[in-house]
């Protein structure tokens, strides 16, 4: 009976803190989005489509990025070439809600959960713009394989992150493995 239990408060912490999270998120897209009257990306997306571009011309890439005008996207071109484009889903906003949901469902001490999160979500993100720049490199060599590199590989590399760090969290910061009182 107590390990259903200790199911039940995983799956009640877990969903709670998602819907909270995703909640404001959507609140969020739906107040910042422009989408009549010409498409305006919410500023999250404006601010990674920025990362990637400051990131892609250190790295030495001649690089622009450019509000669509006809989708809620930011156009990014490598060379002039228009290769990719970044959207919501780009921003690893969902991806970072999820992990967050998952460490606090399997709650450690609040400081432990407050710095792995910070800690977590940076690099979430901080992986995730290196991954659109190469991403979107790939594609300007390699046009012919974007559907396995976009569907395959890369969500791959953000979802492998996140399980490592998901592993790192339950083995050595959160309270699973204490007694229960």
């Amino acid at each position: 009976m107590n390990k259903n239990k200790a199911i039940i408060v995983f799956l009640v912490k877990f969903f709670t803190t998602y819907f909270i999270l995703f909640g404001v998120y959507s609140l969020y897209l739906n107040q910042t989005q422009q989408k009549s009257n010409g498409f305006v990306c919410s500023p999250i997306t404006g601010k990674v489509a920025k990362h990637v571009l400051k990131v892609s011309e250190m790295l030495g890439y001649n690089a622009e990025i450019e509000q669509n005008t006809r989708e809620l996207s930011i156009k990014f071109i490598l060379d002039g070439v228009y290769v990719s484009r970044i959207v919501e889903g780009c921003t690893s906003i969902s991806v970072i809600i999820l992990f967050l949901s998952f460490i606090i469902a399997f709650s450690g001490s609040l400081r432990n959960t407050l710095w792995f999160g910070i800690f977590g979500s940076i690099l979430i993100y901080i992986v995730n713009v290196l991954r659109i720049i190469a991403l979107s490199v790939l594609y300007h060599k390699f046009p012919e394989y974007q559907r396995v590199l976009h569907d395959l590989l890369f969500p791959a590399i953000i979802y492998g992150l996140t399980f490592i760090l998901w592993i790192t969290w339950v083995k050595f910061y959160s309270n699973l493995n204490k007694p229960i009182k």
